[in-house]
């Protein structure tokens, strides 16, 4: 947190977090006394998670199933609390990456929003290592449109840069600004 209070107290409010329980122990005191912070899971959430990301989440960058889908807005309703989320896309269809299939994303983006009242806001997705990133984020982007979306959560530290170029309005750039973590 030392390298996370600076940038807090400069007025950024904006934070991304991989899992859960590092979220738990960094932000509960921090949030309780910057009520204005917006937290964001940009990992990914199992379903057994979801109530517990919901109380501590306002963003979750990874909805990648319906079964996921159906559990927030389950939890959401619970907690009386609405989430912001992006629909994560396996963009080059890869099988060892999570998410939904490009030609499937506007019948989930559908049944999210029509079915479930999910509040969408955008498309995410992880680009294939080792290639050119930017025609991955340009479909993306079209995808995005296509489904009538607002943002773009695409972009981290090695390829932000093509992602802005791309449209994103969410980057995911942590190590970018305060290094890389330490996995001791």
């Amino acid at each position: 947190m030392d390298k996370i209070l600076p940038l807090i107290e400069s007025g950024h409010i904006h934070f991304g977090e991989n899992k859960i329980q590092e979220a738990e122990l960094k932000w509960k005191v921090v949030k309780q006394r910057h009520s204005n912070i917006k937290l964001h899971m940009v990992g990914k959430l199992q379903t057994n998670k979801v109530k517990t990301a919901l109380k501590i989440f306002d963003y979750i960058h990874s909805v990648d199933n319906y079964k996921l889908a159906e559990k927030i807005v389950k939890y959401e309703k619970e907690l009386n609390k609405k989430v912001k989320t992006f629909v994560q896309v396996n963009i080059g269809e890869e099988s060892q990456k999570n998410g939904i299939s490009p030609i499937n994303v506007n019948q989930f983006v559908n049944y999210c929003r029509d079915s479930l009242s999910l509040n969408i806001i955008g498309l995410m997705c992880l680009p294939p290592i080792n290639e050119n990133p930017e025609k991955y984020f340009l479909s993306l982007n079209q995808l995005n449109n296509e489904v009538d979306l607002c943002h773009l959560s695409i972009g981290m530290s090695n390829d932000y840069q093509v992602a802005t170029k791309c449209g994103s309005t969410f980057l995911r750039i942590g190590s970018k600004i305060l290094g890389e973590r330490n996995t001791s």
